[in-house]
């Protein structure tokens, strides 16, 4: 549940414009909260996998920053925005968002991707890619405007029974615990976190399934609006500290 800081943390005025009095030279970084890659801390700045290695590097940096509580898809709309000096954390560095978006270097690398299926899906025994391919009944919770890094390509050429959310990943988790879906891909890293953490009565209903030919994981960066100068991209990647 979100205390009531955050919602002046997403008024619109500071979304897409520097805070009056404030340099122009603030950048502002939005988030959402994903444990555990980001976490809301009490002063607005991430924690988290992610969120961490991030206020860290823009704080060794010395570039000042606005931290932002906004859902994904408005992210990207702030990237997306010629104007304004934004910023988002943790997205995978794919072709289409090029045209777009700046990266710094990596911030963070995904161990591996798992399935966070259901009991009656997990009943099939599908233990390879090559078998998940084969059977086109079966109904995966995909997020919106998420790219799955190595899985998207799989995922094109698979062509399952798509259902696209907007919403919260505890509400994806629990449309596969109910059966509305059969699976949704997660990190091995948020599938652990999510079954101790946040499945609550659904864990029982949920299993977590590695397939022997899975890609790796991907790295996470620092996502960034065209104008956002090369120089504070740069001054980035000198503080960041993930090999």
């Amino acid at each position: 549940m979100k205390c009531p800081r955050s919602t002046a943390l997403i008024t619109a005025s500071l979304l897409l414009a520097p805070l009056a009095g404030q340099a122009e030279d603030t950048i502002h970084v939005a988030y959402s909260e994903r444990p555990p890659y980001l976490i809301q801390q009490a002063d607005g700045v991430p924690a988290g996998l992610t969120g961490a290695p991030t206020a860290a590097a823009f704080k060794a940096a010395g570039i000042p920053v606005q931290w932002h509580l906004v859902p994904t898809n408005r992210q990207l709309a702030m990237v997306k925005d010629p104007h304004g000096l934004n910023c988002t954390i943790g997205w995978f560095a794919v072709p289409e968002r090029m045209a777009y978006a700046k990266y710094t270097k990596a911030i963070y690398r995904d161990k591996g991707w798992m399935l966070l299926a259901n009991v009656a899906f997990a009943e099939r025994g599908i233990t390879t890619m090559q078998e998940l391919a084969s059977q086109r009944d079966i109904r995966v919770l995909i997020k919106d405007n998420f790219s799955y890094g190595g899985l998207d390509k799989f995922i094109q050429k698979w062509h399952p029974v798509v259902a696209v959310s907007t919403a919260s990943t505890l509400k994806m988790v629990q449309s596969v615990a109910k059966g509305s879906v059969d699976l949704m891909f997660v990190s091995e890293d948020e599938g652990a976190y999510i079954l101790k953490n946040e499945a609550g009565d659904s864990a029982a209903n949920l299993r977590l399934l590695s397939l022997k030919d899975m890609p790796r994981g991907g790295d996470r960066h620092i996502m960034c609006s065209k104008s956002v100068p090369d120089e504070v991209i740069n001054r980035l990647n000198k503080a960041i500290t993930f090999k």
